[in-house]
Parts: structure tokens; sequence; C-alpha cells
């Protein structure tokens, strides 16, 4: 099943079930016009045999920017870099999306030359957290436009659709957290006010594109890292409502695919999800996810399409190797010198130092 074919209810159809995941790379240019690095590192995916290629969360707006060369979409120049992606990804065969992305306090005054904003103001213990101030209506109606926007720029650009992050604690999430948004305006407190935001986004991108380009969402279940506030129950109805809005697909961001829920141990979340949504919403997923057995096992679950992360840094050509059911990929750590030659650019290879040996030096 994960070397078939999938069409989407729009009519998109990935070749296969393999979805390179988008990752944060630092690939870009410092104005978020696309790197050379960026180009190539997901050329080398899409050549490897991954049927969905995503990119890496690109800006919708300017204050959304987290960290130094991340992509934009929130301007018209952005658009012949972003034709070229859409155009390599094509030409190996792959279909390719955007993900859309605002940082909300995650982003950084630093690149943003303003004070970052989110649902609500609160205090974290970390040294470099910058206090939010609290999002004005002004704020979220020019965030619904500017999702809109850069979904119309994707689709300008011959994307095939785009996801928007509504995960691990970035500004979509951010709204939809019980303790980050207790706002009582009809943005936040119930789930109704706190999914408001991105059902709004959803129906904005929806009516701003065409019935057969893709739209989808990325969701985090229950509370990890920086997802904070999530509840498992409420996260399903989301999808649901999500699925109600227009959306094709819905990816499950999950850090370990084998692991039951916290709330209900012994359920699964992939089975939860397929069951809470129609059956021509495709769902898709992630978290850490190396092996052919364990991409099926997900597909056996209830996931329609399997997201690789990290094990597609250093396996770039999965899809192809993993045909041969004895096949074990590479595990880190990884010397840099061999990830440069996976098309792993030094920028990148500097980053994925923060990820505990995963870099050997």
């Amino acid at each position: 099943m994960l070397y078939e074919p999938l069409t989407l209810r729009c009519g998109v159809t990935l070749p296969n079930r393999l979805a390179l995941a988008p990752m944060t790379n630092q690939q870009s240019l410092p104005d978020g016009l696309l790197g050379e690095d960026e180009l190539a590192w997901l050329v080398r995916r899409a050549e490897g045999g991954f049927g969905l290629i995503e990119t890496c969360a690109a800006y919708v707006g300017l204050d959304g920017k987290a960290w130094e060369g991340e992509l934009g979409i929130d301007r018209d120049e952005d658009l012949p870099g972003l034709k070229r992606i859409a155009d390599h990804m094509h030409q190996a065969g792959a279909t390719a999306m955007v993900q859309l992305f605002h940082g909300g306090v995650r982003a950084a005054q630093a690149l943003t030359g303003e004070q970052v904003w989110s649902a609500s103001t609160w205090q974290e213990p970390a040294p470099d957290f910058e206090t939010p101030r609290t999002a004005t209506e002004a704020d979220i109606e020019r965030v619904i436009a500017q999702f809109a926007q850069a979904a119309e720029r994707a689709e300008k650009a011959d994307f095939d659709g785009i996801e928007l992050h509504g995960a691990h604690g970035y500004l979509l999430c951010q709204f939809l957290s019980a303790t980050m948004n207790p706002r009582t305006d009809g943005w936040g407190g119930d789930l109704q006010g706190r999914a408001r935001l991105i059902r709004e986004v959803a129906r904005a991108v929806r009516a701003k594109v065409s019935p057969k380009f893709a739209v989808g969402a990325r969701l985090s279940l229950e509370d990890w890292g920086h997802a904070k506030g999530l509840d498992l129950d409420e996260s399903l109805q989301v999808a649901k409502w999500l699925a109600e809005d227009g959306c094709d697909f819905i990816h499950a961001s999950l850090w370990n695919a084998d692991r039951n829920t916290k709330k209900q141990p012994d359920a699964h979340p992939l089975t939860l999800a397929r069951a809470a949504l129609p059956k021509d919403v495709a769902l898709f997923t992630a978290g850490s996810i190396w092996t052919r057995a364990e991409a099926e096992a997900a597909l056996a679950r209830g996931a329609d399409v399997v997201a690789l992360g990290r094990s597609a840094i250093l396996n770039p050509e999965w899809p192809k190797l993993a045909r041969d059911a004895a096949w074990e990929p590479r595990r880190p750590p990884m010397p840099r010198a061999e990830l440069i030659a996976t098309a792993v650019s030094p920028k990148f290879a500097g980053y994925l130092t923060r990820w505990k040996n995963f870099v050997a030096d």
C-alpha cells in the first residue's frame, strides 16, 4: 500500500503514500527568498522517490518569522523562487505543497522588528522567552487574510496544495491551547472560541484557491514540547470541524507514531483520528518512523500518508530503497561530511547539532 497512489477529495493525486515532512532547515536567504541550498535539499528527496514534498514552514507575514533562513510566502517577490520549487518537484514526479506558518509568540523580534503577539500574554521560564502582546481584532483579521493570500501565491506558483501549521505551539496552535488562550471575546475560552482562528483561516484559504487545490492542516493532538493545553478529544473535534471547513487532509503530528495516547492508553491516536474523520478526508501522520515496517504499521492503524522527517534527512532515497523489505535505513549519528553529501547544507547540518547525537563531529 505504501507505493499505491492516493487521490485526495479535491482531485490531487499523490504517486505514493510517502511524504517528506516539513522541517526547519534555515536554508533560505535572509530576506525569505528561496536559497539554492533549500532547493537542492528538496530536489534530492523528490528524486529519491517521495511522492509528496512539503516545504519547510513558510511565513505568511513578516511578523510571524521565527528563525533565520526561513522561507517566505508573504509577498509576490517570493513567487519566482516558489515556482522553481514546484517545477522541480513536478519534474521529479512528486506532488508539491507549501506549509503555511505564523510563529506567534515563537516569532523573534530580532527578525521581525516588532514585539511578538499571540492569543494572550503569558510567561515561560526560558531565558530567551519574549513576552507576547495580546492580539487585537486587527491582528486576527490581518493574519487570516495573510494565510489566504499566501495560499493564493502557492497556487499561482503551481504548487498542488498547502498545509496549515496548526501544531507544535505556533500561532494557530497557541489559539487552540486552553492554557494560552483564555480570551472572552469569541476568539478563545471554550473550544469553539479557541478553534475559531484556525477554522476561519481554513475557510478563507478554501475560498481563495480553486476547488482542485489541496488544503490541509497539521495538528498536535496532545501536549508535547511547545504544544501545551491540548486535549485529545478536543483535537479530534477540531479535526472534524476542519474537514467540514474544506480541508482535504489532516496531518496528525505524533512525536512517536508507535505510541498510544496519554488520555486513552489503550487507544492509538491514528485509529481515533481515522474514526473521527469522514472517509474522503485523508489522514497524514509523522513521528519517529524509520523502517518500512513502521510506515506500514501507521497505514494499518488508519493513516493514508506517512511523512518522514529525520529518517528522510539521513536516507534521501528511502522510498526507493525501502522497496526491498530487508533494507535497513541509516540511523544517527552521521558525520557532517556525509550529511552534506545528501544535500544537507552546512547551515542545516549546523542546526541539526541541536538534536542530541544526530551529527557525528
